[in-house]
């Protein structure tokens, strides 16, 4: 995985059935924990899997489940530049 223009990718930028790794979230104390308690730390590996008919929300599979979350929330989540094998 690669920079933007120089900014991190997000995981709003993730294709269907592209894999990453979670670098850090940028959301409020209470959001962040709650997607922390999902699988959403640090290191974590997670696939961009489908989306609503309309394209938001979409789902995401992370540590054994899958978990839909918004665009506005997904812009939040940043990836690590390494791609994962």
């Amino acid at each position: 995985m690669s920079f933007n223009n120089g900014t991190h990718r997000t995981l709003a930028d993730l294709r269907e059935n592209q894999q990453a790794l979670v670098e850090r979230l940028d959301l409020p104390e209470e959001l962040a924990g709650r997607l922390m308690e999902l699988g959403f730390v640090p290191g974590q590996a997670v696939t961009a899997a489908r989306s609503a008919p309309g394209g938001d929300p979409r789902v995401f599979r992370i540590d054994g489940a899958e978990v839909a979350l918004r665009r506005e929330t997904a812009l939040h989540i940043y990836l690590q530049a390494s791609p994962v094998n």
